[in-house]
């Protein structure tokens, strides 16, 4: 489980075949590593991936060809991407539930200067949109994030300094493929909704 609040940008380093997937050894940037160790999870632009070895000041995760399949940023040599570790219950809630489990992509069809902050626009699929409310949360590559605006498949965000600041947003261009993941809350709603 995770808050979508980035810890650090890392970067990709290498990337591994492997038999179903890939391997991918990541220079972690700010995040600390001391506490980290095999087993753990760590989210890698929003999906959660279980670390498997901590050396050379780098750590490695597997990715399954199931997961390549529906995500997007992890296939790319030298590709900055957005890292936060596991919450730990005793950790504040900053943003808000993401589990890690990316529910499919979108594509980004704005991202321009809205006085200091931007705004960014995505066009999602819509199988997620019963999910998608004004003001409701999701997640971005990770990154916890409000949604100020709903038209049709095209949900706008507004990006503050800090999250641009902080994350790897700021090098979104148009077109770019996003990771999304819906409000978790939302689709247990739903699912208690079509048992009653």
């Amino acid at each position: 489980m995770f808050t979508g609040i980035v810890e650090a940008v890392g970067e990709i380093k290498q990337i591994r075949s492997l038999e179903g997937g890939i391997s991918l050894s990541i220079m972690p940037g700010m995040l600390d590593l001391k506490d980290v160790k095999t087993g753990d999870s760590i989210a890698v632009n929003g999906v959660c991936l279980t670390v498997t070895a901590v050396a050379n000041d780098m750590f490695s995760v597997d990715v399954s060809r199931e997961t390549l399949d529906c995500t997007e940023g992890l296939d790319k040599p030298g590709g900055q991407v957005n890292l936060e570790r596991a919450l730990l219950l005793s950790d504040r809630l900053d943003g808000h539930l993401v589990s890690g489990h990316v529910d499919a992509s979108g594509e980004v069809i704005k991202l321009e200067p809205a006085g200091e902050s931007y705004t960014l626009a995505i066009n999602a699929p819509d199988a997620l949109l019963k999910y998608i409310a004004r003001k409701g949360s999701i997640s971005v590559n990770g990154v916890s994030l409000t949604v100020n605006r709903i038209a049709g498949n095209d949900l706008e965000i507004n990006l503050i300094p800090h999250t641009l600041a902080a994350t790897t947003l700021k090098d979104l261009k148009m077109g770019a493929r996003v990771n999304l993941e819906v409000d978790m809350l939302a689709r247990y709603v739903e699912r208690l909704m079509g048992m009653a």
